[in-house]
Formats: structure tokens, C-alpha cells, sequence
């Protein structure tokens, strides 16, 4: 399932980060839909406000529907069809939504039919491993290029930042039976996980983790998110074939701080080394994430120096209050070496 994600880039950049080309091969980047509403966060759950993308032709009918534009929406769908006065009374359940009953159950299937695909964004998502000693969390995201944080671009230049993840979804729109003003909320598409999910899962519960543990269905790619997109020339029936699960993601472990969806700094996201009794190197995959905590701060959720958390991990012996995340991550990463971040072989 989905839980919990991260989205952490400051609105420009978001928009930056999802430039595409449109039927006529024009380079574009969507435009926001209230934009002013969208809050960066490294530690999104359900019934909070998250970054979509959707057709602009869904708000114009006379649109283009290869166009897209960049939405704030809540993370929990409603159904058009709700009749009651507070969305909060819906009884269910409806964050994430299952690849194989959306076409069957009336929650999903009335707004998929009628072409309410979106694609979700967000750096990555938490999954939680069971141990003895409880629940470790892991982020997981898309692999990222040695240079996924060059501050240099600006403009309409390619973006060469983080690497967005991009997980399929559907949306709808409730109006309030008094009237009053709309209300757009989303589900995320789950699948079946991939090889390198199930390892999340204790291994004692492998055999039913393989089973019954979920991932996004994540869209790899600008053409699988042109066809999930484009519903007035993409049926349906032709779109939900790319709800498929990938092998392409890597995550690392992160810190328990996380567990608290109130904490909300980059903390949550760095890296941490399990067991700490091998020293951790610096490499490129690693670099990448320092960079991108790094640069990711401008225009990002702000806290005082000592409102962030202090590590309880083995390898940090004495954290400082007045260090910055980018500070602890740069401690923990040491000289060169092993990577942290990578897929595990199965």
C-alpha cells in the first residue's frame, strides 16, 4: 500500500520538474490550479493536500487534453456521488485503491470511466519492515542521476533535478449538497509488489508478504504518463494496461522520526545506516541524496535549528542540536565507498 510520501520541491521547481512535450511536440510545463494552496512536505499522509497532474481538457472541455496542469488536491478520494454534508463522514477507506477491484467498485469505477485519471508526484514513499524491535522505515524513490541537483538550470531550461515519482491515480470532484466550493481529492492505484518490495517485509512473513504486500503503480516514464493522462484519445480500457509493478526503484532506511507524520523536516528522508558496524562512504547515489537535501530546504518547510530532531542512531555518538540535516548527512556519509541506496539483488 501507500502510505505516507515526501514532496519536498518548492512550487517553481515542481512545475520545472514536470515539463513535458505536448501533442505537437512543443516543449511545455503545466501550469498550477491554485497553486497558492500547495505546501512542500517531507512527510505526506492521508487527508492531506498533495500534488497532482491531471488533463487541462478535465477544467476547459474545449482544451487540449495532451495539456496538462499541476493541482493541489486532498489525498483521500470522495465520491461525487456522497451525499452528505461532510466529506468527513465518508466510512471507507479510500487512499488507496486497488488495480484490481477500481473497475468494480462504485467508489472508483464512475470516475475512472469517465476519464478522471491523474498522475500523483511526489519524491518518493515510506514503506515500514516489522522486527522484533518494531517497524523500520524505508523510503523509496526512483533511481537518480549523479547530477539529479544542479542549481544552475533556471527558467525554461531542462530540469535536472530530483526525479519526481510518478504514481497513477484517480480523482473526483465533490460538491457540497448545500453548495459551496468544490472539493477535488485523489486515490493512489496499488499493485502487487515487486521482488524488490517484498524484501521490506520480515522475512519470517515473506511467504504472505509476497502476497498480500502493495506498492504504487508507478508510471515509468513520459510516454506512460501521456497515455494515463490523455483520456480523449487513451480509452480506458487501453490506459489501465500500464498499471503494471516495477523493479525500477531503489529506497535505503531512514530514520524512526518518521513514524510521526507531525515531523516534517528533511530528517526524514536521510539516509541511516542499519546496525552501524561497518563505516558508511560517500559515492554518487549517495552524493545525489545529500544534494538534493541540500538544495531541496529553498522554498521548503522551515524549522528552527533546534526543533530538529536529535538521531538516536549508533553511528552518530554525539549529534549537535545546531547542525543542520545537511550537516548530519554529510557526518554519516564519511569518505568514499559502498553505496547506501541500491536495489537488493534477489
Amino acid at each position: 500500500m501507500c502510505g505516507r510520501t515526501a514532496c519536498s520541491l518548492a512550487a517553481d521547481n515542481l512545475r520545472r520538474a514536470c515539463a513535458y512535450r505536448d501533442r505537437r511536440g512543443q516543449h511545455r510545463q503545466p501550469e498550477w490550479v491554485r497553486g497558492e494552496r500547495y505546501q512542500p512536505s517531507y512527510n505526506k499522509g492521508p487527508q492531506s493536500r498533495g500534488p497532482v497532474l491531471l488533463s487541462r481538457r478535465h477544467l476547459h472541455q474545449d482544451a487540449d487534453s495532451s495539456e496538462r496542469v499541476l493541482m493541489d488536491m486532498r489525498w483521500g478520494l470522495v465520491p461525487s456521488w456522497f451525499k452528505q454534508d461532510n466529506p468527513s463522514k465518508l466510512q471507507f477507506n479510500t487512499s488507496n485503491c486497488r488495480s484490481d477491484t477500481m473497475l468494480s467498485k462504485s467508489s472508483y469505477k464512475g470516475a475512472l470511466l469517465k476519464g478522471k485519471r491523474c498522475v500523483v508526484l511526489a519524491d518518493g514513499f515510506y514503506e515500514w519492515q516489522q522486527q522484533s524491535g518494531g517497524k523500520q522505515p524505508y523510503f523509496i524513490y526512483f533511481p537518480q542521476t549523479k547530477d539529479a541537483m544542479d542549481k544552475e538550470t533556471k527558467g525554461d531550461e531542462e530540469w535536472k533535478g530530483w526525479r519526481l515519482l510518478t504514481m497513477a491515480g484517480i480523482f473526483d470532484c465533490w460538491e457540497p449538497p448545500a453548495g459551496g466550493e468544490m472539493l477535488y481529492t485523489y486515490t493512489i492505484i496499488t499493485v502487487n509488489a515487486s521482488k524488490d518490495m517484498s524484501f521490506i517485509h520480515h522475512r519470517q512473513l515473506w511467504l504472505l508478504s509476497v502476497l498480500t504486500l502493495r506498492m504504487p503503480a508507478i508510471l515509468d516514464g513520459d510516454e506512460a504518463i501521456r497515455k494515463w493522462l490523455d483520456f480523449a484519445e487513451v480509452s480506458t480500457q487501453e490506459a489501465v494496461k500500464l498499471i503494471q509493478p516495477t523493479e525500477n526503484i531503489v529506497f535505503h532506511p531512514v530514520s524512526t522520526f518518521v513514524n510521526n507524520v507531525r515531523n516534517n523536516t528533511p530528517e526524514c528522508v536521510a539516509p541511516i545506516e542499519l546496525g552501524a558496524k561497518k563505516e558508511v562512504k560517500a559515492t554518487p547515489s549517495n552524493k545525489v541524496m545529500l544534494g538534493w537535501l541540500k538544495s531541496s530546504q529553498e522554498g521548503s518547510p522551515q524549522k528552527k535549528e533546534n526543533d530538529l530532531p536529535q538521531w538516536t542512531s549508533q553511528f552518530i555518538h554525539s549529534p549537535s542540536p545546531k547542525k543542520t540535516s545537511a550537516d548530519v548527512l554529510q557526518q554519516w556519509l564519511g569518505k568514499q565507498g559502498q553505496p547506501a541506496a541500491k536495489k537488493r539483488k534477489t
